[in-house]
């Protein structure tokens, strides 16, 4: 057990103003928060004695009551350590670290109304959090908040990663652009994670986890001080203007956390497990019904929307050949969606559904079905989960939310946990940021809120250099659904929109993605004749989607990266490289003694002008050996090691 550095100094200015101080460090002591208690709420954020966050307020404005943040006296403080491994059931890791110390500090306001909030800090080696807890009963009262301002204030002029929606009613699917921080402005509307290069031995992250009952969060630029700064600025509730209304609640209630993820290198901040271990453990009490894996799609990526029976047998087939566990029948399977007559408990005319999931029982696969999230809420979702069930889909694929207000914030919560009732995994498209939520309801395997490989079909913005930025980004929030497979491979002189769809860079760096990118539903987004006979369709069938052990071996932001991961006894590495071509050299040192076979799958010589030419390699490696990776522009490099007996 380790000893908390806490200390608590009240010193007294000039003007008569008393300040309490207070501060606490990670539990290897590499990152310090310090917080200041007196006529505002201030706090700053250290790490390995570099500061990274200064003198940044705390602060709440309500409808039609005071401020709360300001004027306000400790009562008392409470700190503990908390040291615990625990085991995920959506697995990057066979078991996962839980420690961090902890500091509480209970306040009340000086002046009427007087009322209580908690100040919650979790310093952790990887990052720090805090919320805000308001406290006691508030005289049941409806409070309304209007703004959230939590300050985010760089050192400097620092090296950021920013996506722009542009508004809070979107499906957050845009790029994470490499700006200065002073190239931010208070018209962008910046999704999280924010990713912060703060020095070269410095990256920090700013995200939010364990959102229940309140509104999602974004950032806004804040050029009132230092230039450097970024405040918190929360989505309206529905038919509200950014000024407007965001959270309703009555006390006793909770902000999600706001987190400050921190380490050394950009892979650090991709090992990390703090999303996560700020989630309530899991409430389903046998999981053991869950059970993601690779996915066939269907034929709209191919070949436009095609309902029919014939065509979904061939996924079927497709997913059966390849070891797969499932086949995701997309939309328009219950006819058109979106109208007040669609009934997504009535199959469309031309299908023969108890025919073609008899079929796909026959070929050891399981279906999904998608659903346009308004006909799910003309339904009754319960009902039609038992139906579901009964069916045997293992889950749904729900999309078009676009928002992460309060509302369907808890509306999420209600459709995923009305799921797991009936042993339906769900997938959300059109979804907001992860939150790790999945450690309470891990039948919440996946989510979208990126901009995949969809965008093939209509843009240019699919980019190997968008595609290796997404890990040191948008990933840092949880799993992303980007579909990878791609196998019609183009160079970027070569690749045009259309149908079926074409995807920047070679089939090596689609492969690659099923070791880099994080999803424990994979939806593999080619079709069976793309697949047929193709090279890399061996390491399609091996991959898998949840890993006993994640690393991350190398990496710059939009530059490139090098992922390991471990399932069972067997290793799977995979590498990316933006539009540069790139020699990269990995050490296999966290491999177990003895001999390992590795089977890998390389760009070609040419495969800079053609970008499907992939060559297979097969040679014995040992713990210790250093490996050669040679990419193409927009290249790759996926490889799996087996252990030799």
């Amino acid at each position: 057990m380790k000893r908390i550095f806490l200390t608590a100094v009240c010193l007294l200015t000039i003007f008569s103003i008393v300040k309490a101080q207070y501060a606490v460090t990670s539990p290897h002591s590499a990152i310090e928060a310090k917080i200041e208690v007196g006529s505002q709420i201030n706090y700053s954020i250290s790490f390995n004695g570099k500061q990274v966050i200064s003198n940044s307020v705390i602060r709440f404005e309500f409808k039609q009551a005071p401020p709360m943040g300001d004027d306000m006296t400790v009562l008392k403080t409470s700190s503990k350590v908390i040291n615990e491994t625990w085991t995920p059931v959506l697995k990057r890791k066979s078991s996962i670290l839980n420690n961090y110390n902890e500091l509480t500090l209970q306040m009340q306001e000086k002046r009427f109304p007087r009322r209580m909030m908690n100040l919650v800090f979790r310093i952790f080696d990887d990052g720090v959090a805090f919320r805000t807890e308001f406290v006691g009963s508030g005289n049941n009262h409806e409070y309304v908040i209007t703004d959230e301002k939590i300050d985010f204030n760089f050192t400097a002029d620092h090296t950021c990663w920013a996506v722009n929606h542009g508004n809070y009613r979107s499906s957050q699917e845009n790029e994470y652009f490499k700006r200065k921080l002073s190239d931010l402005t208070d018209q962008m509307v910046i999704g999280l994670p924010m990713t912060v290069k703060v020095a070269d031995d410095c990256y920090a992250a700013i995200t939010e986890a364990n959102i229940n009952d309140y509104a999602g969060m974004y950032l806004k630029a804040d050029h009132s001080s230092n230039g450097f700064s970024v405040r918190s600025q929360l989505s309206p509730l529905p038919n509200e203007k950014e000024n407007g209304d965001k959270v309703k609640f009555k006390f006793p209630h909770s902000t999600p956390w706001r987190v400050i993820m921190l380490g050394n290198a950009p892979g650090k901040l991709i090992e990390s497990e703090i999303i996560m271990n700020l989630n309530d453990p899991c409430a389903i009490a046998d999981p053991s019904w869950i059970k993601p894996g690779i996915s066939a799609w269907d034929h709209w990526w191919s070949g436009e929307v095609k309902v029919d029976n014939e065509t979904i047998r061939q996924y079927i087939d497709l997913a059966a050949e390849m070891g797969w566990p499932y086949q995701l029948i997309d939309w328009q399977w219950y006819g058109m969606f979106n109208k007040p007559e669609a009934d997504i408990t009535k199959v469309a005319p031309q299908l023969d559904m108890p025919g073609l999931l008899a079929y796909a029982k026959s070929k050891n696969v399981r279906c999904w079905v998608w659903i346009y999230y308004t006909d799910v809420n003309r339904a009754d979702w319960d009902k039609a989960c038992a139906l579901y069930e009964s069916w045997g889909i293992a889950g749904v694929k729900i999309d078009f939310m676009d928002s992460d207000d309060q509302e369907m914030v808890n509306w999420y919560h209600r459709i995923v946990m009305t799921a797991a009732k009936h042993h339906l995994m769900v997938d959300f498209h059109g979804a907001y940021k992860p939150d790790g939520f999945r450690r309470t309801y891990p039948n919440l395997v996946t989510r979208e809120g990126v901009m995949g490989n969809e965008y093939n079909k209509w843009s240019l913005r699919v980019t190997p250099e968008h595609m290796v930025t997404l890990p040191f980004t948008r990933m840092l929030a949880g799993p992303m659904d980007f579909t990878p497979g791609g196998f019609l491979n183009r160079t970027p002189e070569k690749f045009v929109n259309g149908t079926p769809a074409q995807v920047q860079g070679t089939r090596a760096l689609q492969l690659a993605q099923f070791v880099v990118y994080d999803s424990p539903f994979m939806v593999a987004c080619d079709s069976p004749k793309n697949y047929k006979g193709q090279d890399g369709t061996e390491f399609l069938k091996k991959v898998k989607t949840m890993w006993d052990d994640t690393k991350i071996l190398n990496g710059q932001v939009g530059e490139f990266i090098t992922s390991a991961r471990r399932s069972g006894n067997d290793w799977f590495i995979g590498s990316m490289t933006n539009s540069e071509a790139r020699t990269l050299e990995i050490k296999l040192d966290f491999l177990n003694d003895g001999k390992y076979q590795m089977v890998a799958f390389e760009d070609a010589p040419d495969a800079d002008i053609n970008a499907e030419k992939v060559i297979r390699t097969a040679r014995t490696i040992t713990k210790g050996d250093i490996i050669q990776i040679k990419m193409a522009p927009g290249g790759g490099f996926a490889a799996y090691l087996v252990p030799v007996k």
